[in-house]
């Protein structure tokens, strides 16, 4: 099994938990590369992940391409893509070596070259301004936005930027996606779920020539009046151990469905 240590040195902890992760692996057994996350490689079965989401979701797109299962150390925030902190990673890998793991191919979104396993975000240029947007379905108009934005959410998004702007939570064995307004100035605006074969597309409505699109929360890309959005052929696939499962990560991280403690 070829497998990766992907480390982000942005992150202050990030060099000190590789060095524990690599004593880890030697005790194992198991051949590995240490990768920074700004000059990634292919040919691996398995990427051990030492960072938050961002550094997981920029390594994902990244192998979307190859067979390699991501697996998240987390020294993010909330670690909503992560399998494993620091402290359980030995336990981790010794489910892993015994097999007690599947890989999960996470649906992906694509436009314009571009690719999210989260979700695209559709701005105008001008910060803190409210743009028209024109929503449209298979070439048919659904409606029309005057919004801060629009997300576009893959079921793995759905926990991410549209959960925070009032979307749905979807499991992400669906397949479908999130359509989300930021902020729109109407009381009749509401989330839409689609199938994910539909086509989408969001265009500008009233003066605005052009468009900023936000990939995964990472990096911000310029682009003409209309944007359409599609299904990858593409796939993310993320490494899960036997005994973890989505409901339970829903709880665990966002305090699902418990009650607020009252004085």
């Amino acid at each position: 099994m070829k497998t990766a240590i992907i480390y982000n040195p942005e992150i202050t902890a990030s060099p000190a938990v590789k060095e524990e992760l690599i004593k880890t692996l030697d005790s194992s057994g198991l051949n590995y590369e240490i990768l920074d996350i700004n000059n990634l490689k292919t040919g691996f079965d398995i990427a051990f992940v030492i960072g938050g989401d961002g550094t997981i979701l920029k390594t994902a797109r990244f192998f979307a391409e190859e067979e390699t299962a991501i697996f998240g150390i987390n020294l993010g925030r909330l670690g909503f893509l992560s399998q494993s902190s620091k402290e359980d990673f030995a336990r981790s890998l010794e489910k892993i070596q015994k097999g007690e793991y599947r890989i999960e191919k996470r649906l992906m979104l694509e436009t314009e070259g571009q690719i999210a396993l989260n979700d695209f975000v559709i701005k105008s240029p001008e910060q803190g301004r409210t743009a028209r947007f024109q929503l449209k379905i298979n070439g048919k108009g659904v409606c029309n936005y005057l919004a801060d934005g629009i997300i576009i959410s893959t079921p793995t998004g759905s926990t991410a930027y549209g959960l925070s702007a009032g979307g749905p939570v979807l499991s992400p064995d669906i397949e479908a996606f999130v359509i989300v307004p930021i902020c729109p100035h109407t009381l009749t605006a509401r989330p839409l779920v689609i199938p994910a074969g539909e086509e989408i597309s969001i265009s500008a409505s009233g003066d605005e020539k052009e468009f900023i699109l936000s990939v995964d929360g990472q990096g911000n890309y310029k682009l003409n009046k209309e944007i359409k959005i599609k299904k990858s052929p593409l796939r993310a696939k993320l490494l899960i151990l036997d005994d973890t499962e989505f409901y339970t990560i829903l709880r665990n991280k966002l305090n699902w469905g418990v009650s607020p403690n009252y004085c």
